[in-house]
């Protein structure tokens, strides 16, 4: 009786490279003979076309595989016929050579050959073709057959299965890389290059957000080139942001269980090349097109002033764990690229995807750090947010804020200068960092979003976290050299209620999702105003958009940079689904025909009304924390609290119960100095914040505060008037609506 090791499929091809002919489809054929090759170079690592020795072009193929015995890269024409070539030279566990011939446009993969011993964690068979890790553009779907698993994936014991390796080959379901050109040096483009603390930062899906916009051609929605459109432009510059964070455009894959319920990674947090532009995304081709899409789509953006942020996902792969597919790395170098347990056959899971990269391993961390250069040089982004960077973060086993990813990011003259944007967290055990990430990052700040919320449903036992979260969470990130920015304010993310959803359901309706509602998260800090979901009674709808200006209007005066969702500031609906991972459709994608309507046009507007006071204030975007103490003989602060009274916050009202907070902001004693050297001076304000749901009484600051306020922004109202607005004397008792802010300009 053999072991599950020593048992294997019904082989459907032989070895790699065998000389024998192979099967396809139960046909026989003649493997093309390889053609010649030369030693090349082991640097730079992928597939680069260039000039080799007596001028003649081909392209050179390195790659990194340390315990492989056999590398081949395999070519493919046009009918998907292959062709194999032995990489024979060895330098510092790179594998090379120079194909002459090989020209851009080519699709290419590699088979690489080693022990099957998943005991130890090596994960070898040469019957899989595997994805260059280094691949530029990608071309074809990922599909998961039986066949693009490296072990028997319906073997009759599945607690075994992983360790039975599957022979049949999986070039006919596999995407190919694709040989590409780059020969463009960005002379023609200039980056906005926007400080951080003036960022307004909008975070899109590129298909989503385009799918559905009456003025792009319906051939560029959902593409790179529709992104680039002026009509989606418009919007953006109109609404005032300064940077698009688009969710994943690396190559990614779908998982089996979407697959088998007829659904799809929409979001993308599901990489398989870290150097390609997603190929679904465009509109010119798949063959390389791609690359060049991409570029025009950020050159088109910075022309409008607008810098391009990256969320990336370098903390796992579409290969899953021990049971996922073979689709590159794990067939390449399991070992060398994976955090394994102490059973080597099982994988270290700090990110609930199955696997973790293991970033300690040089090797990854060149491949990180050599896609992030990449894209910041050759396709011209601004800046990443770095998916569950905790993760990336950890040494061994425990998130250490010294750890090599860190580090090399630190000292690196290209990382460095670009935005750098942390999640936080990951699921493992000490995972939950925020503000403990160094200088140079910024962090998603999740108890800003925690605390706004709970003020607004009236959830907050008293105003203390809001106070902080206010005015640059200080008590987070006041250390090290790290600046009120370092905090990414937002409320909601695309993980999550939309921002109308927020306001109209209490509980998650993710049952298109296929999981029984299991999915996503139940803490949402929601509040339906009265009724779940939607409804035809008017005074509920009528207070959802009052809470909607709200929490646009506190996250855009709040110290810190905000983070705006595509489409939440004119109200779209995702109808309760807080995880529409899956949901490639009306769910999912930003609904244009919501700005006909009046109510949610008015929000537009009030949105960019609100961004462009916080561009034209530089009170409200400070680059230094407040001190709270006086600057000047008159005991004006630049930070001042107020309670409902009038009168100062003591120690006691922070601790107290409370619906109303008054915040002062003196534009008189702003830190810093202009281009010039001159110093800021601006407008100082009072915002007053009511949660509460009847009005109340506020009684306006005297001097030296203020001697009048004049309304700058009341969220009462549907339609906000221009300035000049209502002016009050200081020392007047006024009258705050129910759930109101009340923005006012102090003279």
């Amino acid at each position: 009786m053999t072991s599950a090791a020593e048992q294997r499929a019904p082989a459907g091809e032989p070895a790699a490279g065998s000389g024998q002919p192979a099967a396809v489809n139960g046909a026989r054929r003649s493997v093309p003979p390889a053609p010649l090759v030369w030693p090349g170079a082991a640097t730079p690592l992928g597939a680069r076309f260039r000039t080799g020795p007596d001028g003649v072009a081909g392209t050179n193929f390195a790659l990194w595989a340390a315990g492989a015995e056999a590398v081949r890269v395999c070519l493919f024409d046009e009918a998907g016929r292959e062709t194999r070539i032995p990489l024979t030279e060895l330098t510092h566990q790179i594998w090379h050579g120079f194909v002459p011939g090989v020209m851009p446009g080519q699709r290419y993969g590699y088979r690489v050959d080693g022990r099957w011993d998943p005991w130890t964690g090596a994960r070898w068979n040469p019957a899989k073709l595997l994805l260059d890790p280094y691949a530029r553009a990608v071309d074809g779907e990922f599909a998961l057959p039986p066949e693009v698993y490296g072990h028997v994936r319906d073997w009759p014991d599945q607690s075994v299965a992983d360790t039975v390796r599957d022979e049949r080959d999986s070039a006919p379901y596999v995407p190919k890389g694709v040989v590409v050109h780059d020969d463009d040096d960005w002379s023609d483009d200039r980056r906005p290059k926007t400080p951080w603390s003036d960022s307004v930062i909008y975070e899109l899906h590129v298909r989503g957000f385009t799918k559905r916009h009456p003025g792009i051609p319906e051939e560029l929605r959902g593409t790179y080139a529709g992104l680039a459109h002026p009509a989606a432009i418009e919007h953006l510059v109109k609404l005032g942001v300064t940077a698009v964070e688009l969710l994943p455009v690396h190559q990614f894959a779908h998982e089996d269980h979407l697959l088998r319920r007829g659904l799809t990674n929409y979001w993308g947090y599901n990489s398989i090349g870290y150097f390609a532009p997603h190929a679904a995304y465009a509109a010119s081709g798949t063959t390389g097109q791609q690359v060049g899409e991409f570029k025009r789509m950020v050159r088109a953006l910075h022309a409008a002033g607008i810098e391009v942020i990256l969320d990336v996902v370098y903390n796992h792969t579409a290969e899953a764990g021990e049971l996922g597919p073979t689709l590159s790395l794990k067939g390449i170098d399991n070992r060398g690229y994976y955090r394994l347990q102490d059973d080597a056959r099982r994988y270290a899971d700090y990110t609930g995807c199955g696997n973790t990269l293991h970033v300690v391993q040089p090797q990854v961390l060149r491949l990180i750090t050599d896609s992030l250069r990449y894209w910041v040089t050759e396709m011209g982004v601004d800046g990443f947010r770095f998916d569950l960077a905790a993760a990336l973060a950890r040494s061994m086993h425990d998130v250490d804020m010294l750890s090599p990813f860190l580090a090399v990011i630190a000292q690196d003259p290209v990382l460095r200068r670009v935005k750098l944007i942390a999640e936080p967290w990951d699921i493992g055990s000490g995972g939950y960092q925020v503000g403990a990430f160094p200088p140079l990052w910024t962090e998603w700040n999740d108890r800003y979003r925690g605390a706004v919320r709970d003020f607004w449903r009236g959830a907050l036992p008293d105003v203390r976290e809001m106070g902080y979260r206010l005015s640059g969470s200080s008590d987070l990130y006041a250390w090290g050299g790290r600046r009120p920015y370092a905090s990414v304010n937002f409320v909601t993310a695309h993980d999550g209620f939309t921002l109308r959803d927020l306001v109209s359901y209490e509980t998650k309706h993710n049952e298109a999702n296929g999981e029984d509602n299991r999915d996503g998260t139940d803490d949402n800090r929601s509040w339906n105003c009265g009724a779940e979901g939607e409804t035809d009674d008017e005074g509920v709808r009528a207070l959802r958009r009052r809470q909607l200006r709200n929490l646009l209007t506190t996250l855009l005066l709040s110290t810190g940079v905000p983070m705006l969702v595509a489409g939440d500031e004119f109200g779209r609906t995702q109808h309760g689904n807080n995880n529409a991972y899956c949901q490639d459709n009306e769910i999912g994608w930003v609904d244009w025909s919501l700005l006909e309507e009046p109510g949610w046009r008015a929000l537009s507007e009030l949105t960019a009304r609100l961004v462009a006071l916080r561009h034209r204030h530089p009170v409200l975007r400070r680059r230094a924390f407040f001190s709270g103490r006086a600057q000047t003989a008159d005991g004006l602060r630049d930070l001042a609290w107020f309670t409902a009274r009038g009168t100062e916050m003591t120690e006691g009202d922070w601790y107290a119960p409370a619906g109303t907070l008054g915040m002062y902001l003196s534009g008189r004693d702003i830190p810093g100095r202009d281009e010039r050297g001159a110093p800021v001076v601006d407008d100082s304000f009072l915002a007053v914040l009511h949660a509460g749901g009847r009005p109340a009484g506020f009684v306006l600051p005297g001097p030296p505060w203020a001697e009048r306020y004049e309304v700058v922004v009341d969220t009462s109202a549907e339609e906000q008037a221009g300035a000049p607005g209502t002016v009050h004397r200081a020392g007047a008792r006024i009258t705050v609506p129910e759930r109101t802010v009340l923005l006012l300009r102090a003279a």
